[in-house]
């Protein structure tokens, strides 16, 4: 059984980094023991995971059926070992957390560090990045998400509330004037942030309801960084979040406009995967990081609910 759990392994590395020779120097073996190993399971199922045509490893349709139960498997195996080494007693082991760039940079971070120094039996991958992250599917443990929540088996806590926000530097301000309602942006120059909008029309709060207005996005991105940075390089108007220009607006490099035209605040949440017994490196960062990350968005009015909510 241990060999099958290492050819197990050997397998999702292949599928994860999409060819035999890539999971080879991911693993630091030679090609030749990946690839005997995938045979031998091949062998010993009687049937082909893989079709080994054209680039990269195509998976066949037992071999997607395989590979998920492989996952299963080998996450069983992993809570076992945790189990037995203490961890659901004591908080302790690497932690994998992911959260926006920006939010993760400004918010995330100062907590995570704090979190380390009094927890200095748990070590910590923070993964910033802008795009939906599948928790069980790549072995995170917990995700901070801004926005309303899709349908899932995963369990959140609410933490606050941010808010939408269109800026410009006071120079382009200055040049092309200050839009006074949605419909001005017709004739002005945009910068979207793809991840967070349409490209052809923002939405806004109009009447109780709402109303899109056609834009003119001079400037698609996929990142807000490089959204903002093109804002205060005087490009056009840009639409981020709250919190990721609060500092250039306060120290003047950015301005915001249509504030009451702006749609509801969406929900930050802290979310993590549903299962039977919760790792207490898991519970100790939500008990530690709810009420801070709350704190730091309290002048947003974020909701004040702290308990745990499956979304379905």
């Amino acid at each position: 059984m241990p060999d099958r759990l290492e050819a197990m392994s050997v397998l999702l590395a292949a599928v994860d980094a999409g060819s035999l020779s890539a999971a080879s120097r991911n693993l630091g073996l030679p090609l030749a023991t990946v690839s005997r190993k995938v045979s031998e399971l091949e062998s010993h199922l009687g049937t082909r995971l893989f079709q080994r045509a054209g680039r990269g490893l195509v998976l066949t349709e037992t071999g997607q059926a395989y590979v998920s139960s492989c996952r299963r498997i080998l996450e069983d195996v992993a809570e076992a070992e945790r189990t037995a080494a203490g961890e659901f007693k004591t908080p302790k082991g690497n932690l994998v957390i992911t959260a926006p760039v920006v939010f993760g940079r400004l918010h995330v971070l100062p907590v995570v560090t704090e979190f380390l120094k009094t927890y200095p039996e748990i070590d910590v991958r923070l993964i910033q990045s802008d795009r939906l992250v599948d928790l069980p599917e790549e072995h995170v443990d917990l995700a901070v998400r801004i926005g309303k929540l899709p349908d899932s088996r995963l369990v959140f806590r609410s933490v606050g509330e941010i808010r939408r926000v269109v800026c410009g530097s006071p120079e382009y301000l200055r040049e092309r004037g200050t839009p006074a309602t949605p419909d001005d942006l017709r004739g002005h120059d945009c910068i979207t942030f793809e991840n967070l909008m349409s490209v052809r029309s923002w939405s806004f709060h109009k009447a109780q309801s709402e109303t899109s207005v056609a834009v003119h996005s001079r400037l698609v991105v996929d990142t807000a960084e490089a959204a903002i940075d093109a804002a205060v390089g005087g490009l056009g108007l840009a639409r981020v979040l709250s919190y990721q220009v609060r500092e250039f607006i306060s120290d003047g490099a950015l301005k915001s406009v249509l504030d009451d035209a702006e749609q509801d605040p969406w929900p930050v949440s802290l979310v993590y995967p549903q299962r039977g017994l919760m790792p207490l490196k898991v519970r100790a960062f939500l008990d530690f990081a709810a009420p801070r990350l709350r704190e730091r968005l309290g002048g947003l009015n974020g909701p004040k609910a702290t308990a745990n909510v499956v979304a379905r």
